[in-house]
């Protein structure tokens, strides 16, 4: 079994190689131009929010006619239904007035119309570009994910101050779940198809109620480090069960950290977090059974199938490539090469029965040439 600090060190690589993949992507091309994009459209008074939700709960990117046009290279489709917000109006004020209204302020709000605006569904043109094509619901799923996932929310259940519940998605308005910090409460879309989407839901909300619950040290972040810490959790403890949903996560992090000193302060405060859930996902697969997923890669190599010694060469290949920390690296070879002796041993020993069984086939030399040895 992997030592203390072999864990220690399996979860900060997971932390770090985490944040490392994040900003990666805040340098990408096409994330500065997603950036562009959302700096083009007004920001709007939490009124207006409501306005536009009232009209449609589906609207996502709005702007006026024209600016469709002109920023955007998009037309409204013809016969679509405007939104409608409000507009303040604003009058210089005369020094009657200014005497009657108690201020000294030479422009005043007197009154609002409504201006239409139109939701991006509702025009064509050229793409634009939005979270989504960041955060990508294409998650493979994973065996015996489901059966984490409800451990994992039956765990939560019995603890007395924090409660998991099951929706309809229909009823999130576009979410996957949500966490009440006035309630303690974890609500979860009970329907999503994708299993892996739902456990990542599930591990996301525990981290805004252990991070940024009304006792918590963190409650008082802005949005953007609470967002960006939960979806770290989330990410760090899927991988940690060998679930990758960078497809998803990495790029919902990086829609809500914009630049690269929110994702250093926010990831800084998410380690402890990460262990606890790590620990909690471990405890729940061993008593599940599902620990054999959790092996390190060289263990128990006697009894290792052929397929799933390779399987295992194939991973130790891919954390040597990860791996930043020399020691750590030395370490992952050493094993490495353990396992390509061991297929190389078998590999041997299969071709010699076969010829064996087959004396008619030609064997080769018994000097091979000395160029292909390894």
């Amino acid at each position: 079994m992997p030592s203390k600090a072999d864990v220690k060190a399996w979860k900060a690589q997971l932390v770090a190689q985490a944040e490392q993949q994040i900003l990666k992507l805040t340098d990408s091309g096409q994330f500065k131009k997603y950036l562009n994009t959302l700096a083009k459209f007004h920001h709007y008074s939490a009124r207006n929010i409501d306005l536009i939700y009232a009209q449609n709960p589906q609207a996502t990117q709005v702007a006026g006619f024209k600016q469709w046009q002109t920023d955007f290279n998009r037309t409204v489709n013809k016969g679509a239904k405007s939104i409608r917000i409000a507009a303040p109006i604003i009058k210089k004020l005369t020094p009657a007035e200014q005497k009657r209204l108690d201020t000294t302020d030479e422009r005043a709000i007197v009154g609002y119309r409504y201006l239409p605006i139109f939701d991006v569904a509702q025009t064509s043109g050229d793409p634009v570009l939005s979270a989504k094509d960041f955060v990508k619901e294409n998650l493979a799923d994973h065996q015996n994910v489901t059966s984490l996932y409800n451990a994992f929310k039956d765990y939560l259940n019995q603890q007395p101050d924090l409660q998991v519940s099951e929706v309809p998605l229909a009823t999130l308005n576009g979410a996957k779940g949500y966490f009440q910090p006035s309630t303690n409460e974890i609500v979860i879309g009970g329907d999503e198809p994708d299993n892996a989407l739902k456990l990542k839901t599930l591990y996301h909300e525990y981290a805004h109620s252990q991070l940024h619950g009304l006792k918590s040290a963190f409650k008082d972040r802005p949005r953007a480090y609470q967002e960006t810490q939960a979806e770290a959790v989330a990410y760090v403890a899927m991988q940690n069960i060998g679930v990758d949903t960078g497809n998803y996560s990495l790029g919902y992090v990086a829609t809500w950290a914009k630049d690269k000193a929110v994702i250093h302060s926010a990831l800084s405060e998410i380690q402890q977090v990460s262990n606890k859930v790590i620990e909690l996902s471990d405890g729940l697969t061993k008593q599940l059974g599902l620990q054999e997923a959790q092996k390190e890669p060289e263990h128990d190599l006697k009894k290792l199938a052929a397929q799933d010694l390779n399987k295992s060469y194939q991973g130790l290949q891919q954390q040597v490539q990860q791996a930043t920390n020399p020691q750590q690296k030395s370490e992952l070879k050493n094993k490495l090469n353990d396992v390509h002796q061991k297929i190389s041993n078998r590999t041997q020993k299969q071709l010699q029965a076969f010829a064996k069984k087959n004396p008619e086939i030609k064997q080769p030399d018994s000097e091979p040439d000395q160029s292909l040895k390894r």
